[in-house]
């Protein structure tokens, strides 16, 4: 999952943020069952150092969830292992009330990382692809896993202070964008017990400190398509007797870029990226193919619609006019939905996280172009879903670069290999917002 720039509003803000402050203890029940969370700070970080250091791509995540599986035996979760490969979920039951489930996704990317941390990833890997690559968490899945496990820590702590059932989801392969469905179609509300809400989060390029919320259609939804452009290859110095494949992809290219800026309207949203072209072998070698990999997001359906055959048009288009031997060939790899948080929900996790935190830390950062699959496990069961965003980055370097207007070349996006969320006070800010969160659903402890 990537994002964009964060929204101008939060340099006013970090401007106003020294030291993360004291929370306030205006719902005294909560405050106590957040007591532990400034005496694991040290525990929490440890947990994000090591999951840091041993990332796993999708669908792979092993260690990980065997990680995620001991920790919440521990704490007296009933555990249900190797959902949808290696997805893991616990069950705390504590009485009458609502079900809540909080969701962490586990898988790394395939990223070499140049982070210059101390305990930056050393894993390397071939690809499916056969491309060598390193692996790092670039999008932050190691601060989600450490921030639901603290919080499953300090829920179980806490049952005294409330009255329900609590579903925690450790999910493989959100980048792939099928691990959500692979849970569920492998059973996993067969085995855990169907929740009233879905809650998460997900760290941003964003101060630490801060969680940003936004109703309606919050992340995009995103299409992963192949494309193979058939040429006839040969010699290069015998261009007419080819049909090349590589004019072919660079002309596609560039036309791609004109579907958002001429074909959806200006009140509208949607992004086509190219993200990979391969082709050839040999600079004096014609080769006989070219293949993009493309990815679009879009919020809407119709837009969404719109932008799939524009590329499909275009595509074809462009191939009749290089004069291509046959058709090329479109092929849908991967892709799923936007993120349609529930706009009353989410103002009452607003308001809950706000008397929190204080109003100054939550923000609206407006839609997402970024996707994510945690809708599936809301919409596969029919019940509301609110999904936001967890400031990672260092409040003074983000205010700096706020100041500067430098935001977008000095604070590194997710999927970078620059990308490194500070430990503190990301993580027990993490913590906090989901036990908030999850609180505000269950039930109070019946009266003795």
């Amino acid at each position: 999952m990537g994002f964009g720039a964060p929204t101008s509003a939060v340099g006013a803000i970090v401007g106003r943020m020294t030291v993360p402050p004291v929370l306030p203890d205006a719902v005294p029940d909560v405050a106590a069952v957040l007591a532990p969370v400034a005496s694991m700070l040290s525990s929490l970080r440890e947990t994000y150092v090591d999951l840091h250091a041993h990332p796993e791509l999708s669908f792979q995540e092993t260690r990980t969830a065997s990680l995620v599986a001991a920790r919440l035996a521990t704490l007296g979760y009933l555990v249900h292992a190797g959902i949808g490969g290696t997805g893991v979920a616990g069950v705390l039951t504590n009485g009458d009330g609502p079900c809540v489930l909080l969701r962490a996704d586990m898988d790394a990317l395939p990223v070499t990382e140049d982070t210059g941390l101390p305990y930056a990833s050393t894993v390397h890997t071939t690809t499916a692809d056969g491309v060598e690559s390193g692996v790092m968490h670039a999008c932050g899945h190691d601060v989600h896993v450490t921030a639901l496990l603290g919080a499953a820590e300090v829920l179980a702590q806490g049952q005294a202070a409330w009255s329900g059932t609590l579903v925690v989801v450790f999910q493989p392969a959100e980048e792939l964008g099928r691990g959500a469905r692979a849970m569920v179609d492998d059973g996993l509300y067969d085995r855990v017990p169907k929740p009233d809400i879905v809650l998460g989060q997900h760290v941003a390029p964003v101060a630490a400190g801060l969680v940003g919320l936004h109703g309606g259609p919050a992340f995009a939804g995103t299409d992963v398509l192949d494309i193979r452009l058939i040429g006839r290859g040969g010699h290069g110095s015998r261009p007419e007797a080819t049909v090349d494949p590589v004019v072919m992809a660079a002309s596609t290219v560039m036309r791609l870029q004109t579907i958002v800026s001429r074909e959806i309207a200006a009140n509208d949203a949607a992004v086509v990226t190219v993200g990979t072209l391969h082709a050839g072998t040999k600079e004096n070698i014609i080769p006989d193919e070219a293949r993009l990999g493309v990815n679009v997001r879009s919020f809407d359906e119709a837009v969404r619609t719109r932008v799939l055959a524009a590329v499909e048009r275009i595509v074809r288009g462009e191939a009749a006019a290089a004069g291509a031997p046959q058709p090329p060939r479109v092929t849908t790899r991967d892709g799923f939905p936007p993120v349609i948080n529930d706009p009353a929900e989410t103002e009452r996790t607003r308001g809950v996280l706000a008397a929190h935190f204080g109003a100054e830390r939550v923000i609206d950062p407006g839609p997402v172009s970024g996707s994510e699959d945690v809708g599936v496990l809301a919409t596969a069961v029919g019940v509301p879903i609110v999904y936001w965003l967890l400031g990672g980055w260092d409040p003074a370097a983000f205010q700096a670069a706020e100041r500067a207007g430098t935001v977008n070349q000095d604070i590194p996006s997710n999927h970078s290999p620059r990308f490194a969320p500070v430990p503190h006070p990301t993580l027990e800010t993490g913590v906090e917002a989901l036990v908030v969160a999850a609180l505000d659903r269950l039930a109070p402890p019946p009266i003795a």
